[in-house]
């Protein structure tokens, strides 16, 4: 992008100037960039040390328990098939709509 200063108005000249990207006479200023920094090689985990952290998470997860994970399955079911059967519903309405329109 080529800056002309006499194309910017003097409230870009103004907010260019407090970012730092043109001087008081309206000219570019141009700092010289850096390049980024290399990044630090990461140390690769054993298999035995990553199965061992592993085995640790998992005692911290807190796992449900039977009757816990039974009265969730039974609402997941009964929720499926609330569902379900609302879309069958509204499919076999919908197609009844749609043959009746054609039948007309």
């Amino acid at each position: 992008m080529s800056m002309n200063p006499e194309q910017l108005s003097r409230e870009q000249r103004r907010h260019l100037r407090r970012m730092g990207a043109i001087n008081e006479a309206g000219a570019p200023v141009r700092t010289p960039r850096t390049p980024p920094a290399p990044k630090p090689k990461e140390e690769r985990t054993t298999p035995r040390q990553f199965l061992r952290e592993v085995k640790g998470e998992l005692r911290k997860v807190a796992w449900p328990t039977k009757e816990e994970v039974r009265n969730y399955s039974i609402i997941v079911l009964i929720a499926v098939v609330l569902f379900t059967t609302l879309v069958a519903v509204l499919d076999y309405a919908f197609g009844l709509g749609v043959l009746w329109l054609y039948d007309r």
